[in-house]
């Protein structure tokens, strides 16, 4: 797998942002189109824009267990925004996981293949609120789509997401969250109870260059335990020929995790195809 063999040298050589940047810089666009970039740059940071999306996020992490496992993931996570009327969308995000992982339990082995669905629908105004308040409500859904029982959890689950955000001229910030109950049919205490925040701050250029800092935070109710990896990432959206897109790199640090979870230091890559209307 060229694109996890490329994902662990960047982690190793720590040479990420500066390899993305170079390539980056390669693909010049009229003055005029960067203008037009940097809108849609802004609203990608938007988790609730009026634009159809499709990012393939990489990451890969370390450091699970006693034999110090390794984990690389590409969640694949379009985002499709719908019209209900003059006043409110609806938009869909899905994530679905595509998973390679090995000796994450102890010594147990290489997995590869498709994790657990988590599908999110927010009702959101079309407008911001007097205050520039730009948010949506809807219920997120756990689907047991892993392909094996080492990369899921095998149950359905399903709770409340919300966003809030402010767009003030370069800067976009606020936070996502949700909040899933699962349902075990072997055991009530086994089922999945967990919080998720992910607070984020943005700053985009007027040539559409994004410098991104956020968390993406779980509490698991049941253990008791958090899950804080915090995330600088770099990107920029640009075009090839007509298709707007958007490539970007940072690094991720595990500030706090489970006891057998990652550890350290890991590296995320973003190619995000986007279809503005």
């Amino acid at each position: 797998m060229l694109f996890v063999r490329f994902l662990k040298f960047c982690v190793r050589q720590r040479v990420l942002a500066s390899a993305v940047g170079g390539g980056i810089m390669l693909m010049q666009v009229p003055a005029v189109a960067q203008s037009d970039n940097s809108d849609l740059a802004k609203q990608l940071a938007n988790p609730v824009a009026n634009l159809i999306s499709v990012p393939f996020q990489g990451n890969y992490d370390s450091g699970y267990g006693s034999a110090d496992g390794e984990k690389y993931l590409i969640n694949v996570q379009p985002v499709m925004p719908m019209r209900l009327n003059d006043d409110w969308n609806l938009i869909s995000r899905t994530i679905l996981p595509l998973v390679h992982q090995n000796d994450i339990n102890g010594n147990s082995g290489t997995d590869t293949g498709i994790g657990d669905t988590v599908q999110s629908f927010f009702f959101s105004p079309v407008k911001p609120t007097e205050s520039g308040l730009i948010w949506g409500v809807g219920p997120a859904l756990l689907l047991p789509t892993a392909s094996e029982s080492s990369l899921g959890v095998d149950q359905w689950g399903a709770g409340p997401t919300a966003v809030g955000l402010f767009a003030d001229g370069p800067w976009t910030y606020g936070m996502l969250t949700n909040h899933i109950w699962g349902a075990d049919e072997g055991s009530a205490a086994s089922a999945t109870n967990a919080s998720f925040f992910q607070p984020f701050i943005n700053y985009t250029t007027p040539n559409a260059w994004t410098f991104a800092l956020n968390t993406e935070s779980t509490y698991n109710w049941t253990a008791e335990q958090w899950s804080v990896p915090v995330n600088g990432i770099v990107s920029k959206l640009t075009s090839i020929g007509d298709q707007k897109i958007s490539v970007g790199a940072g690094v991720r640090y595990w500030v706090d995790s489970p006891d057998a979870g990652p550890d350290g230091w890991g590296a995320r890559l973003i190619l995000t195809f986007l279809f503005p209307k």
